[in-house]
């Protein structure tokens, strides 16, 4: 009998979840069908509310976006708004940041992650995966010998974590994409076990 609900368990708390993130994602998208004027809202003139509206238009909008901003009018108009944004003292800072993370996150030329690492961590007799970002040219004109800069992410929210300079001969390559390493964090080394047996 333990057996079997355990089994159960298995099945369902995963689905559970998924289901759970999914509709909270999607409420959450939804939200911006409240930006439109009550009578273009689609449950004015449907007379019943339908979930997922709110994707489809925040998906529209961020792709009207993106092409408003590959033309020429477009890239000046954003450059102004950066440029006004700029020259705000607090917001500046805010902005300036955000925006640096996500293009470099985002981009498809970007080098968030350069590869994945092996560093010691918490303690000179343990090991810990990294991902090795960029080092800034102030840090290293400072430093005697070859350093790199990692982070180190937390388990299993690997968009916390911990920042560090280390000697570049205190690491380990890995062969190991960083997404794949991404899922090990995230599943606390449970999904490493699938290497092992060869799938991928």
């Amino acid at each position: 009998m333990k057996r079997y609900f355990i089994t159960g368990l298995l099945i369902w708390v995963p689905l559970g979840i998924t289901l759970w993130v999914l509709d909270l994602l999607i409420g959450t998208l939804d939200q911006s069908l409240t930006l439109l004027p009550v009578e273009w809202q689609p449950e004015a003139w449907l007379g019943v509310r339908v979930p997922g509206l709110g994707v489809i238009l925040t998906a529209l909008v961020i792709l009207l976006t993106g092409v408003f901003a590959a033309n020429f009018f477009g890239q000046k108009l954003i450059d102004w708004t950066e440029a006004l944004l700029a020259r705000i003292p607090v917001v500046k800072s805010i902005y300036g940041s955000v925006k640096q993370v996500s293009d470099t996150l985002l981009s498809g030329n970007g080098h968030a992650f350069r590869k994945v690492l092996l560093v010691r961590y918490p303690h000179p007799q343990a090991w810990s995966l990294a991902f090795q970002t960029n080092v800034p040219a102030e840090v290293l004109a400072k430093l005697p010998d070859e350093h790199v800069a990692v982070f180190i992410p937390t388990t299993p929210s690997p968009v916390n974590g911990f920042y560090f300079y280390v000697k570049k001969s205190d690491t380990i390559d890995l062969d190991l994409p960083v997404d794949r390493a991404l899922k090990y964090i995230v599943s606390m080394g449970v999904a490493s076990s699938d290497v092992r047996s060869g799938t991928p």
